[in-house]
């Protein structure tokens, strides 16, 4: 098996594409050897050292953020780069399944050779995030892709979950009333590296430069943070439909990631992804541990029980339930 994941990983790294989507696949499957066989290719496809630039990018239903991906899509690959989308679908209740299509909704850029779209079940993660998004990501980077798009579903609090796997936040906006300043989480406003309001044009146009306006003078209220380069994070207006602004927005997205690169907070956020990225498998693999050991799961349904009626604490439950998997107790059936 040992030269079958070599084989595959070979193949992602030669950027051949049926390769890449059998092992996005095999990371996002639910089934122990699975899981297995996809954490031995991602240990082997981490040799390369290979890095795109992450874009993590949400923005308020109905914004356009299809549109805009691929208007933005289709000007990277005009100018040589490979792009990945990784666009992030609400779950079907019944099957699980990606409800939205997102390639059917980019079907330009679906059909360029140098872009690559993969559509993800969220299946109810948090934050509308796929399980297995930063494994995706991971992958498209050893196949040699130069930008990576995560969209994500929605916006809100939740949503901040993107920006621990991508070096830059954009954040999506429509021209707005007056309320849409308050209709937007501040939490995600804290974490946006750019607000683009989409849909300049037309009659929306002088609409769209008061609310670029609004968000310059929220952005200037915000706390400045670590890796902020001067004059960010920025408000700025684009039209996916005309292609107006996407240029200027690229060259900013650019110009930040080399002011991070250039202080070393590039390369300190990488690190901090990771280990985050560690600690949240040693979390799931805990769980998946618990859920999978009959006598820890019978013991958190008797100590549910009794966390709900008042007679045990939560947090000492919990410890009782954790000294089941290290064997230092069974104090859960007293």
């Amino acid at each position: 098996m040992a030269s079958d994941i070599q084989d595959l990983a070979t193949r992602i790294q030669s950027g051949d594409r049926r390769a890449l989507a059998r092992a996005i696949t095999l990371a996002e499957s639910g089934r122990a050897d699975h899981r297995a066989d996809a954490d031995a290719l991602l240990e082997t496809l981490a040799k390369s050292q290979r890095q795109a630039l992450r874009i993590g990018l949400s923005g308020t239903p109905g914004v356009g953020k299809s549109t805009f991906i691929e208007a933005f899509g289709l000007m990277l690959t005009g100018q040589g780069l490979r792009v990945a989308v990784l666009a992030v679908d609400p779950s079907s209740t019944r099957s699980g399944g990606s409800i939205l299509g997102d390639k059917t909704r980019m079907e330009q850029l679906s059909r360029d050779p140098n872009a690559f779209i993969r559509p993800s079940p969220s299946q109810t993660q948090l934050g509308g995030v796929a399980r297995r998004t930063r494994d995706a990501i991971a992958i498209c980077e050893a196949a040699g892709f130069d930008v990576v798009l995560i969209e994500t579903v929605g916006v809100g609090q939740s949503e901040t979950i993107v920006a621990d796997m991508s070096d830059l936040f954009v954040l999506l906006i429509a021209p707005a009333g007056g309320d849409e300043l308050q209709g937007v989480k501040r939490g995600i406003m804290e974490i946006a590296d750019m607000v683009l309001v989409n849909k300049a044009d037309g009659d929306l146009k002088s609409t769209a430069t008061r609310t670029v306006a609004d968000y310059a003078g929220a952005l200037r209220l915000m706390r400045k943070r670590t890796g902020d380069a001067p004059d960010f994070p920025k408000a700025m207006p684009v039209s996916a439909t005309e292609g107006v602004g996407l240029a200027e927005a690229w060259a900013d997205m650019q110009a930040l990631a080399a002011f991070r690169k250039e202080t070393g907070f590039w390369d300190e956020r990488r690190a901090d992804q990771a280990r985050g990225w560690f600690a949240d498998e040693v979390r799931r693999a805990l769980l998946a541990r618990l859920s999978s050991d009959p006598k820890a799961e019978a013991a958190m349904a008797t100590l549910a029980e009794k966390v709900a009626s008042g007679d045990r604490a939560p947090g000492s439950a919990a410890a009782d339930v954790l000294a089941l998997l290290s064997g230092a107790g069974d104090r859960a059936k007293d």
